[in-house]
C-alpha cells in the first residue's frame, strides 16, 4: 500500500501484530512503557475505551489487537494527532479507532460523562516546573505536564468512565503516592499494581497501576517484571509481550476482572 508521509516520517513495524506506525525524529516516538500499558490493561470485549495523552497511536493500535470494542484516541498536538490519524488509515482501523485532536481535560464534557468501560494514559511524568524543558515543543509536552497535571488526568479518567470501569495509567514509581491520593479522591480504586524494573535486583524505573471506578478497596500488588534478564537480552516475558509467543503473565484474566470489584 502506497502512503504519503512527511519528509521526516517513516513507517515502522509494530511489534509482531501485522501494524504500521508513522513514526517521526522530529516528535517524542513511542518506547516500551506504552507498549507495557497496552498489555497490561484490563480491557472489555466489546464496548467503549478511551486512551487520553495517545500521541502517535501507539496504544490505541496495540488496543485493537486484543479487543473489538471501539476506541477513542486523545492528543492535543496538532502534529501527533494527524499521525496519529493517518496511521489508523493505514492499518484499515478508522471504523475502530477514532482520533480527537483535543485537550484532555475537556473531553469529559464534550465526549460524555461516564460513557467508557475502560481508559488509558501514559501521561507526561514530569510537574511543569521540574527540571530543564527540551527546546523541542513536541518533546517538551510529552515528558512535562504542561497540558494537564496529574490531578486533572485523575479527574477526568473519573469523569469519562462508568461505574464499575476500568482506568490504568503507566507512570514513574516515585510519583506512586500522588497517584494513588488523586485516584481515591476521585472514586477510582487501585485494584492492580506492578512495578517494571530494568534488571533483577534493580530499583523500579516504572509502575502499571489500574483502579475501578466506585469499587470497594482492595488492591492487588503484582510480581515485578523484569525488563532485561543480562545487559543485551530482553527477559522472556518482555519477549512474550513484545512478540506474542505466548499470552505472558501480564494479561488479566476474565476470573480476576470479575474479582476486582
Amino acid at each position: 500500500m502506497e502512503f504519503d508521509l512527511l519528509p521526516s516520517e517513516r513507517l515502522d513495524d509494530l511489534l509482531s501484530h501485522n501494524l504500521r506506525i508513522i513514526q517521526s525524529r522530529e516528535v517524542f516516538s513511542f518506547s516500551m512503557d506504552a507498549v507495557l500499558l497496552a498489555r497490561f490493561a484490563g480491557i472489555p470485549k466489546r464496548g467503549r475505551i478511551i486512551d487520553l495523552c495517545t500521541g502517535n497511536g501507539v496504544v490505541p493500535l496495540l488496543l485493537s489487537t486484543r479487543t473489538s470494542a471501539s476506541i477513542d484516541a486523545v492528543e492535543i498536538q496538532p502534529r501527533l494527532a494527524d499521525m496519529a490519524r493517518r496511521s489508523v488509515e493505514l492499518n484499515g482501523l478508522q471504523n475502530r479507532i477514532q482520533v480527537v485532536e483535543g485537550d484532555l481535560r475537556e473531553q469529559a464534557k464534550l465526549l460524555g460523562y461516564g460513557k467508557y468501560d475502560a481508559v488509558t494514559v501514559n501521561p507526561p511524568y514530569l510537574p511543569p516546573s521540574s527540571g530543564d524543558r527540551n527546546e523541542n515543543e513536541h518533546y517538551a509536552a510529552a515528558r512535562h505536564e504542561m497540558n494537564g497535571t496529574l490531578e486533572e488526568i485523575v479527574e477526568q479518567c473519573a469523569r469519562l468512565l462508568r461505574t464499575g470501569g476500568k482506568a490504568t495509567m503507566v507512570h514513574r514509581p516515585a510519583r506512586l503516592v500522588e497517584i494513588i491520593a488523586a485516584m481515591t479522591r476521585w472514586k477510582l480504586e487501585p485494584k492492580r499494581i506492578r512495578f517494571v524494573h530494568p534488571h533483577a535486583g534493580a530499583e523500579a524505573n516504572m509502575v502499571l497501576i489500574e483502579a475501578m471506578r466506585d469499587a470497594k478497596p482492595s488492591v492487588r500488588l503484582l510480581p515485578p517484571l523484569i525488563v532485561y534478564r543480562d545487559q543485551q537480552q530482553y527477559s522472556e516475558e518482555i519477549m512474550e509481550i513484545y512478540f506474542g509467543q505466548e499470552r505472558g503473565k501480564m494479561d488479566a484474566t476474565a476470573e480476576e476482572l470479575r474479582a476486582d470489584g
